[in-house]
């Protein structure tokens, strides 16, 4: 089949790359991992009006990071898996938003399926942490998306857009535009299963029509929904070339260098 043209960016939406590292890395390896990143994007001549590319290590790598990051002017954003709902106090193993703010983190992640699953967050815990970074000018990446059993019935676009208003409560029109939504079914991450390019725009044009009925039209234009769920460059074209799909939030795939490198230059791969 002959190569497509790959999606021009919507106005004022970049497409965001991001990559999480989850438990893995410590600050020696997570500072050659990035090393060889940025080298492999500059080697390539990545096109930074085409993807913003971010990495979200664990909590202690981040000073590594940063001070590569900043040290070098690389062309790498960072942020956290998690932020605490406190700003501080006595919650032993908890880290706030003003901790992050102040080591640099442009993004954090809140409410991934691995949290929800594993540690009980609801959308209402979701949505205070989206409310603490907001406070502190970190952009939230919010997770949301379903189950197998949810996709079966055919209730997944009813119930994730469900989680988009629950998860972005208390937040203004003007934070909404700025926050980030990762659809992340969860029968797809880290099992090999992908959803079809329409099945991941189906969902993602349901969460911004949901933004438009809740927040209005320049909310639901300016905001970045991402997909993800077992992305690999083989597949990152197509679910590009989909008008709502506007990056990836991206897994295992990250952890390697020259395949997430691939990912994030998703212009230059054909679209079959």
């Amino acid at each position: 089949m002959a190569k497509r043209q790959a999606k021009a960016p919507v106005e004022g939406r970049i497409p965001l790359m991001a990559g999480n590292w989850k438990m893995n890395l410590n600050h020696q390896e997570a500072v050659v991992l990035v090393q060889k990143l940025a080298w492999t994007l500059s080697d390539k001549r990545h096109d930074r009006t085409r993807a913003e590319v971010a990495v979200f290590p664990p909590y202690v790598d981040i000073r590594s990071v940063q001070t590569l990051i900043d040290g070098d002017d690389l062309p790498i954003a960072f942020g956290a898996q998690n932020v605490s709902v406190h700003e501080s106090g006595a919650y032993t193993g908890e880290v706030s938003a003003s901790m992050l703010a102040k080591l640099g983190c442009s993004y954090v992640i809140v409410g991934h399926s691995e949290r929800r699953e594993h540690y009980g967050e609801t959308d209402e815990w979701v949505a205070l942490k989206a409310q603490v970074a907001h406070r502190h000018g970190i952009i939230p990446i919010v997770c949301v998306g379903e189950g197998l059993a949810v996709r079966r019935e055919g209730t997944h676009v009813a119930f994730t857009t469900d989680q988009v208003k629950r998860s972005l409560e208390g937040l203004t029109a003007e934070q909404v535009a700025q926050s980030v939504i990762a659809y992340e079914p969860v029968w797809a991450i880290g099992t090999g299963e992908t959803a079809t390019p329409l099945d991941a725009e189906e969902v993602c044009a349901g969460i911004r029509n949901q933004i438009d009925r809740t927040y209005g039209g320049a909310a639901a234009e300016s905001i970045r929904i991402l997909y993800g769920g077992s992305v690999k460059a083989g597949n990152v074209a197509a679910l590009m070339q989909q008008p709502d799909v506007d990056g990836a939030l991206v897994g295992g795939a990250s952890l390697d260098v020259e395949e997430f490198s691939a990912i994030c230059r998703y212009y230059e791969m054909p679209v079959m």
